[in-house]
């Protein structure tokens, strides 16, 4: 019986890139069923409501085995909806957030070669979005750590860098000012290590790693990088920074029972309709949805064409240094296939 896939297409360049994707798969061979459906700003501005994910979609994403999101604009200020990823995260509890930095073949490379792996906890920390107004002069937001969270995203990368041969899993906390808060989930990291005995820990405070992934980046080869929801999300914007370009960053959002794939970029709304921007992200993104799903040889076609493509540099997108619209890496990337 073949699987099935919710694919929610989102907002600005979304629905574009989430197209290029679909065509890359589909000529890889896939098996799996994608069923498409809406959610994101655009919908929620002509449907109104207090979710940018309709119950519609929310049906879909039950009964599918995975689900594929587009880039989606999350609406700002007091009251607007919750982000469709942290949505799903929380419902599904996707604890895991990953997101692999690899720099590619002849490709910007600001700092040099990198390749290690970004872990972040996906349903806690600040954002489950509680905030309360004390005086006119006073706000504060609730920054929640369970060890529950903190033990199953530790869980998840100790078993990844297990997988992937790497020897060091690294804390990223500020555990001498948030003492209780990043303090349980540094306990939570160093009890789960324990059971990993190969494995060593390195800590660092948030400050501290800032600095050195730009000083030294490849101290962090082969590693695997471990932080809370807040704090992980920056950090890996600044790796993708060490690969050029976040339109080659791809991005996974595991639990126990299901996942949703993504890219790591936004949803860039002035490029929308333009056939401009850098499809590898969503590319990738679904090759890795495909891996899930079962289908290793399909993905393993897609990731080998992409690199090709990039590599070859004729067939690249405007923030690769080329001149190449999106349909025309797309179609590449198929021809390689």
């Amino acid at each position: 019986m073949s699987k099935t896939a919710a694919v929610i297409k989102g907002d600005g360049v979304g629905p574009d890139l989430v197209d290029a994707m679909l065509d890359v798969v589909n000529a890889a061979g896939t098996d799996v069923e994608f069923i498409t459906c809406e959610a994101g700003e655009t919908w929620w501005k002509a449907n109104g409501g207090d979710s940018l994910i309709p119950d519609e979609t929310w049906d879909v994403i039950e009964s599918s085995n995975a689900c594929f999101k587009g880039s989606t604009t999350t609406p700002g200020g007091a009251g607007s909806p919750k982000s469709v990823a942290v949505s799903i995260r929380q419902r599904y509890n996707l604890f895991a957030n990953v997101r692999p930095i690899k720099t590619f073949p002849n490709t910007n490379k600001p700092l040099g070669d990198v390749d290690f792996v970004c872990v972040r906890e996906g349903t806690e920390g600040m954002y489950i979005g509680q905030e309360a107004k004390l005086t006119d002069d006073v706000y504060i937001a609730i920054r929640k750590i369970t060890r529950s969270a903190s033990r199953n995203v530790s869980n998840f990368a100790f078993k990844e860098a297990q997988k992937r041969n790497y020897d060091t899993v690294v804390a990223i906390h500020k555990s001498n000012i948030l003492k209780q808060t990043c303090g349980t989930f540094l306990e939570e990291v160093e009890s789960v290590g324990q059971s990993y005995p190969a494995i060593d820990v390195w800590e660092y405070h948030i400050d501290n790693i800032a600095q050195q992934l730009i000083k030294n980046p490849q101290l962090f080869n082969k590693k695997i990088l471990l932080s809370t929801n807040l704090f992980m999300d920056v950090i890996s914007e600044e790796c993708s920074a060490l690969v050029g370009s976040i339109g080659l960053i791809y991005s996974a959002n595991i639990g126990d029972n299901y996942a949703m794939f993504e890219p790591a970029h936004g949803s860039a709304p002035k490029y929308a309709g333009q056939d401009k921007v850098n499809p590898v992200a969503t590319i990738l993104a679904g090759a890795w949805m495909l891996e899930y799903l079962g289908e290793k040889n399909q993905a393993e076609s897609i990731f080998k064409a992409t690199e090709e493509v990039i590599s070859e540099g004729k067939y690249v997108t405007y923030d690769l240094g080329g001149t190449a619209k999106l349909s025309e890496m797309k179609n590449e990337i198929i021809k390689k296939m």
